[in-house]
C-alpha cells in the first residue's frame, strides 16, 4: 500500500509540474504568430526596420518550440497557426499589436525574452 501511495504521489507531482496553455492563451499565441508572420511578409510599400522582422520570426519560432515543449501536438499547433496567418496575412505593420504580442510572449514563455534573443542571434 505504501508503494502504491508513493507511486501515485510521484505521478501527481510530475504531472502537476507539466505546464499547460489555456485556450485563451493558445488563441492569443496563434493571433500573435499570425501578426508576426504578417510583419515578416509585409505588403509592398510598407516601411519597416529589419530588426522588427527578425524579432517577429524569432518570436514565432519560440512560441512553437514552447507549445511543443508543453505537449501541444504539432498538427494542432500548425492548424491554429495557419488560421491565424490567413487572418492577418497582407495586413499592414501595427506596432501597438506587435508590442502587445511581445509582452504577452515574454510573460507566457519561461525566459521568453532571452529565448527570443537567442534565436535572433542564430539568424546570422
Amino acid at each position: 500500500m505504501k508503494k502504491y501511495l508513493i507511486l501515485l504521489l510521484t505521478f501527481f507531482i510530475f504531472t502537476s509540474a507539466h505546464a499547460d496553455m489555456s485556450k485563451s492563451d493558445k488563441s492569443k499565441a496563434w493571433d500573435c504568430v499570425g501578426i508576426y508572420m504578417a510583419n515578416y511578409f509585409l505588403p509592398p510599400g510598407e516601411e519597416f526596420e529589419y530588426g522588427m522582422k527578425e524579432k517577429s520570426i524569432s518570436t514565432a519560432k519560440v512560441l512553437k518550440e514552447y507549445a511543443l515543449e508543453i505537449g501541444i501536438p504539432e498538427k494542432d499547433w500548425d492548424d491554429g497557426v495557419n488560421k491565424a496567418v490567413d487572418k492577418y496575412y497582407g495586413s499592414k505593420y501595427d506596432e501597438a499589436k506587435t508590442e502587445k504580442c511581445h509582452t504577452f510572449v515574454e510573460a507566457l514563455v519561461p525566459n521568453g525574452a532571452e529565448r527570443v534573443k537567442k534565436v535572433v542571434q542564430t539568424l546570422y
